[in-house]
């Protein structure tokens, strides 16, 4: 009948309504997520300070990109993907404030965005406090708003991870294909070893899905393409920039570099060498605690016979970490953060089940006390941990400040020129040239920076109780903040 299909049984007509009335409904969740990843940005503002100086790494990748210090020398391992993020604002101004805001506001767009991909396999709770695991860990804190790439990768790998599941269990899933192209490159483009590495699960996941697998290789070759270019124009071709990037890193084999990890809890951005005893316990326990509850949480969802949403995560977190803990031969926490993220999924997993599980409401309500219990003491670590770590940092950049104000009392004004001890900081901060002639920042010759010591202010710096390079020993030395300098007669004159 015509007229039944738009009639009820009782012969009422049924009440169309507009179509503008009709509003979608919100995924479960998605105001948690929008929290978490809102209270991190806030967190990165207040408790990094946004006039922390720019640390050595950082003034490299921002004179790529800056409009008023010469470009650093840029050594072999290094990717410009960091540089690209930070250009639009580093190629206009030097604000130092500004980038971190900008740079603490992206992470967290990011980290909401890489979460979110995930709501069709884990449970919004999980999500959330997963997505509070991860950013609450002083080292995710400590890097979100600096210009460095491993937070990047960390995201990358959350996002990339995820869209592939979905495109996985859903082919239609156009999302999902553009995620895992722009994960995959977004990692490849700030580290494309470590990207590498996070993806090796997923190859070998796809390789009976060609489409799967030429999409994940797409993305790493578009994200990666500009540094194997790099690699033939600047560096003796492929083959010789990695060659170059194992021996800056002292030469990838087999290092048990666990130790090192571990002693780097405590607040030490760089472990190299990394001598002196462990951090107490209280420091490290989550370290320990990390792997247990990612197998929880693996159990579970085993159990739960939705296996794959957990363990693809946990399989790329150990595949992401292994270089890092068996094949260098020292330590920086941050190097570990796609390990972290990845993890913080299989461990929000285990858990929710701990305080879910227990069949009794009194169960529960003790088992969610011990797990608040030990989320806050937790938390109360991180932070004295972070505070420790961003005192001392800006302790040291303070000091690059310093010795670069002291130089342009004596002369050393751009257009400069800096060699020697700590000369990439100080010379981004004195708005210097750098150059070496050895070491893993050797980018002239003695003849070149002889030359040039002619041509344009100079100097080279000292730490007190070390003897200058014979082509100095001769100009004359003053004290700048904690170094010694050695002049050019160029550079003393002022000219």
């Amino acid at each position: 009948m015509a007229d039944g299909a738009n009639a009820t049984t009782t012969g009422v007509p049924r009440t169309r309504l507009p179509a503008q009335a009709v509003r979608p409904r919100r995924p479960r969740g998605e105001p948690w997520l929008g929290m978490v990843a809102g209270a991190f940005t806030l967190a990165q503002l207040v408790l990094v300070r946004p006039d922390l100086g720019l640390g050595w790494d950082e003034a490299v990748y921002v004179s790529q990109v800056s409009g008023d210090v010469p470009a650093a020398y840029f050594s072999a391992p290094r990717s410009r993907g960091i540089s690209l993020l930070v250009a639009p604002i580093a190629s206009w101004s030097d604000s130092t404030v500004l980038l971190r805001i900008y740079l603490a506001v992206l992470s967290g767009l990011a980290l909401y965005l890489a979460l979110r991909v995930w709501r069709g396999h884990l449970a919004p709770a999980v999500l959330a406090l997963a997505g509070g695991l991860f950013a609450s860990l002083w080292v995710t804190l400590f890097y979100g708003p600096q210009a460095m790439p491993n937070y990047w990768v960390a995201v990358g790998a959350l996002a990339c991870v995820g869209c592939f599941l979905r495109a996985r269990a859903n082919p239609r899933d156009r999302a999902a294909w553009w995620g895992v192209l722009a994960g995959a490159a977004l990692m490849a483009g700030m580290r494309p070893t470590d990207a590498v590495y996070v993806v090796l699960p997923l190859l070998a996941l796809s390789l009976r899905r060609p489409r799967l697998l030429a999409v994940l290789l797409a993305g790493l070759a578009a994200g990666a393409g500009e540094w194997v270019i790099e690699a033939y124009t600047s560096y003796g071709g492929l083959a010789q920039r990695l060659s170059d990037a194992s021996a800056i890193q002292g030469g990838l084999g087999w290092h048990l570099a666990v130790l090192d990890q571990l002693r780097s809890l405590g607040g030490r951005t760089l472990c190299r060498p990394c001598t002196g005893a462990a951090p107490g316990p209280l420091v490290t326990l989550w370290w320990f605690a990390l792997p247990l509850l990612a197998v929880l949480g693996a159990v579970v969802a085993v159990r739960a016979r939705r296996a794959l949403p957990v363990l693809l995560p946990s399989a790329c977190a150990v595949t992401a970490a292994v270089p890092y803990l068996f094949l260098i031969g020292y330590a920086a926490p941050r190097f570990l953060l796609p390990a972290y993220a990845l993890l913080a999924l299989p461990v929000a997993h285990g858990l929710v089940h701990l305080v879910t599980a227990p069949a009794h409401r009194a169960g529960r309500v003790l088992a969610a006390g011990l797990v608040a219990v030990g989320l806050a003491g937790h938390l109360a670590v991180q932070y004295v941990v972070l505070e420790h770590t961003v005192h001392s940092s800006a302790a040291s950049r303070a000091d690059w400040t310093r010795t670069a104000a002291a130089l342009h009392t004596r002369g050393v004004r751009p257009p400069c020129l800096l060699s020697g001890y700590d000369a990439v900081p100080v010379a981004y901060a004195a708005g210097c040239g750098s150059a070496q002639t050895a070491g893993h920042d050797a980018s002239t010759t003695l003849a070149e920076l002889t030359r040039a010591a002619h041509r344009t202010s100079f100097a080279v710096l000292v730490r007190p109780g070390s003897r200058p390079p014979a082509y100095a020993r001769a100009w004359p030395v003053t004290r700048v903040g904690a170094l010694r300098a050695y002049l050019a007669p160029g550079a003393r004159q002022g000219r």
